[in-house]
């Protein structure tokens, strides 16, 4: 088969680029204005460190809020680390890009939703278009979780 250029994976690796960049800006200078973070991953995804109670609670998704209180947010080439509050109880995550489903930032109406995408190292494999989409989302907040509680944001499918 002839060599293809394979646009997924690097529009994939592209968003992640995003997501990186955003995140170390916000390392370095802090959210600006009312900006804050929606960021859902796999928790079961390799590399993923959470505490046992967090994988125990949500053994598939979570969704982590950055945005008022949160310490030690570190951008490595590869993945995120940073500390949130689960019910007063300060927990350090470690979160791969290659496990983020979805990042939303929904004070300019911004959302970003990475497909499932494995790496097989060969760039000639043909690959359908990426259903993620760079635009602008609409984006509904729910009711504030129960104490300790995450919240869950219904994203649109950011398609036309």
């Amino acid at each position: 088969m002839a060599r293809r250029i394979n646009y997924g994976k690097l529009m994939h690796k592209a968003m992640q680029g995003l997501l990186a960049e955003v995140l170390q800006d916000v390392s370095a200078n802090g959210l600006p204005g009312d900006h804050h973070f929606y960021i859902t991953f796999e928790t079961a995804h390799p590399g993923v460190d959470i505490a046992d109670w967090l994988q125990d609670r949500y053994p598939e998704d979570m969704t982590i809020v950055i945005q008022e209180w949160f310490a030690d947010l570190v951008v490595m080439d590869d993945r995120f680390s940073i500390t949130l509050n689960f019910g007063n109880s300060p927990e350090p995550l470690v979160v791969p890009f290659a496990s983020v489903k979805t990042f939303v930032d929904p004070s300019v109406e911004f959302g970003l939703r990475f497909d499932a995408h494995e790496d097989t190292g060969e760039d000639d494999e043909p690959e359908e278009m990426p259903e993620a989409v760079a635009e602008p989302a609409a984006v509904e907040e729910s009711d504030p979780a129960p104490e300790g509680g995450a919240d869950v944001v219904q994203l649109d499918t950011f398609r036309k």
